[in-house]
């Protein structure tokens, strides 16, 4: 599975940004609202799954 742009931008709105946490100048990215979206949990799992499978 190869990620769609409409993946990936549902993707980036479902992670939280949070301005100047926690100092200023910092963009703290807080993925804990991803893991509350069931649909963006899933496609997250199943695009690293696809990136890594032959890994080894």
């Amino acid at each position: 599975m190869t990620a769609t742009a409409q993946q990936l931008e549902y993707l980036k709105n479902s992670i939280k940004s949070i301005q100047d946490y926690p100092k200023p100048g910092i963009l703290f990215r807080d993925v804990t609202s991803l893991l509350e979206d069931p649909k963006a949990y899933a496609l997250s799992i199943e695009l690293l799954v696809e990136r890594y499978k032959n890994a080894g």
